[in-house]
C-alpha cells in the first residue's frame, strides 16, 4: 500500500469533514473509503475519494473548498456530480436529491430521479484513527457495487469491487466493522 498517498487522502478526508461541519453540511463517504472507515483501517490503495452530498449544499461546500485551495475539475454533469482536486488527489461529490416520498435519488444528469438504495444514508459513523466520518450503509455499498455494471451498461465488473463486497459481507456476518 502507498502509505504516503493513503495518509494524504486521510488528511483530505479530515479536512473535508471539518469544512462540511463548519458549514452545517452533511456528507457521506461512499466507495472504497466508506468501506475502510466502516472497517476501521485502510485495506487497499484508493484512486480517489468518493462522497455523497445533497444538491442544495454543493454551492457553499464548493465555495469553501475553492477558498481552501482546492481546484474544480470538469467531467460529470454539474447537477449530478462535482469533482475537485487538492494535493494531486481527487474528491468526487455525487449529488443527492429527494423524491416526493423522501427517498434519496440521483440529483441530475441522465439518471436524475433514480432512487438510491433504501437506508443508504443510515450508515454508521466510521472511524480511522482520530478521524470520524459518516459512511453510507454497508448494505447499500454492497448493492451499489453489485449493481453498477447493470445500471451503467458497458461498465465492467471490477476485481476491486468483488473483493470489497467479499470483505464487507464478511465483516457484516462477523458482527460489524471497526
Amino acid at each position: 500500500m502507498d502509505r504516503q498517498r493513503t495518509d494524504r487522502q486521510l488528511r483530505l478526508i479530515a479536512e473535508t469533514i471539518r469544512i462540511a461541519d463548519a458549514l452545517g453540511v452533511d456528507l457521506w463517504l461512499r466507495g472504497g473509503w466508506a468501506m475502510d472507515f466502516f472497517l476501521g483501517s485502510p485495506t487497499r490503495d484508493h484512486t480517489d475519494i468518493d462522497w455523497f452530498a445533497r444538491k442544495r449544499d454543493i454551492q457553499p461546500l464548493a465555495r469553501e473548498l475553492l477558498r481552501s485551495g482546492w481546484t474544480s475539475l470538469s467531467g460529470s454533469p454539474a447537477d449530478q456530480q462535482r469533482d475537485f482536486a487538492e494535493q494531486g488527489e481527487e474528491s468526487s461529490f455525487a449529488l443527492l436529491d429527494e423524491d416526493g416520498s423522501g427517498h434519496a435519488v440521483v440529483a441530475g444528469g441522465p439518471w436524475a430521479g433514480e432512487r438510491w438504495p433504501d437506508g443508504m444514508l443510515d450508515g454508521p459513523l466510521g472511524r480511522i484513527g482520530t478521524t470520524a466520518c459518516p459512511v453510507i450503509s454497508p448494505a447499500a455499498q454492497i448493492e451499489i457495487k453489485r449493481m453498477t455494471p447493470v445500471w451503467i451498461p458497458g461498465r465492467p465488473r471490477r476485481a476491486k469491487d468483488a473483493e470489497d463486497i467479499r470483505v464487507l459481507e464478511t465483516a457484516l456476518r462477523d458482527g460489524g466493522g471497526g
